[in-house]
């Protein structure tokens, strides 16, 4: 059975974290699976959404392995096969895997159908968008083992709650329920488990109906100019627009909404 399940179907790509026996952890051989998919979906012009989620009637993510994974990290383990071989030549993968300034470039939607604890909040916070079951847990648990969350968590929790419950949910290394977190701005939507998936393929399916290259232009503004002033955000704006204007989608986008007809957006 493949740890990590991916198809692509009308240029929104699903990929399924796939050890429900292990509540979904990151293991050696899915940590160098995720690493090598996010490349291929980057460099795929094809995909232009994705939604990540974990496999049915299991955690969304537990995090790291504590078994393989975590060893290996702190060193008390040496490489038994290739996979984790590979891990421990380049510690690059596991940032990639978590997708820690790593960019594939296009909007990307967390399914939390399960508890998403460690690596797999972190996971859950590299996301653009968030549709979250209703009663899964949500944390980072990192301290309560001696470490501290070293994908995004400890840096990025803050970006996306309000300062005291981000403390909360990182020095007291207890979960909080997603139910208590709805009016937080974390996630997008807070539905049934049962409606998880399906309500986040239908939020993908409304953003990949629109031109990609805008997309993932507006995408692009947001994400850089968090940390910049206005006037140097609005200059990243205009010259990301202008680019953009360049292009045949640009063009087929009012052509098509004057002729009352449905766009036909190619991505170039």
């Amino acid at each position: 059975m493949a740890v990590l399940e991916y198809r692509l179907e009308d240029h929104v790509g699903l990929v399924t974290l796939n050890r429900p026996e292990a509540r979904n952890s990151l293991s050696p051989e899915l940590i160098v699976g995720l690493a090598e998919l996010w490349e291929s979906i980057k460099a795929d012009s094809e995909v232009w959404v994705v939604v990540l989620t974990g496999a049915d009637n299991s955690t969304f993510c537990s995090g790291f392995d504590l078994g393989t994974t975590i060893p290996l990290i702190t060193g008390s383990r040496e490489p038994q096969d290739q996979f984790e071989q590979a891990i421990f030549e380049d510690r690059e993968l596991l940032r990639r895997a978590t997708l820690v300034g790593y960019d594939i470039g296009k909007p990307l939607i967390a399914a939390v159908n399960g508890h998403a604890i460690a690596g797999g909040m972190e996971l859950v916070l590299a996301c653009d968008l968030r549709v979250v079951a209703q009663g899964v847990k949500l944390g980072l648990s990192e301290v309560a083992l001696g470490l501290i969350p070293g994908m995004g968590g400890t840096a990025l929790l803050r970006r996306h709650l309000p300062g005291a419950l981000a403390m909360e949910m990182l020095l007291g290394a207890k979960p909080i329920v997603s139910d208590d977190l709805a009016h937080s701005g974390l996630f997008n939507r807070l539905v049934p488990v049962s409606e998880t998936l399906a309500s986040a393929i239908e939020l993908a399916q409304i953003i990949a109906s629109n031109a990609p290259l805008a997309v993932q232009a507006a995408r692009q503004v947001v994400r850089k100019s968090a940390d910049l002033e206005e006037s140097e955000a609005l200059l990243l704006e205009t010259q990301i627009g202008e680019t953009l204007a360049k292009t045949e989608d640009a063009v087929e986008g009012p052509s098509a909404f004057m002729e009352k007809r449905p766009p036909k957006f190619l991505g170039r």
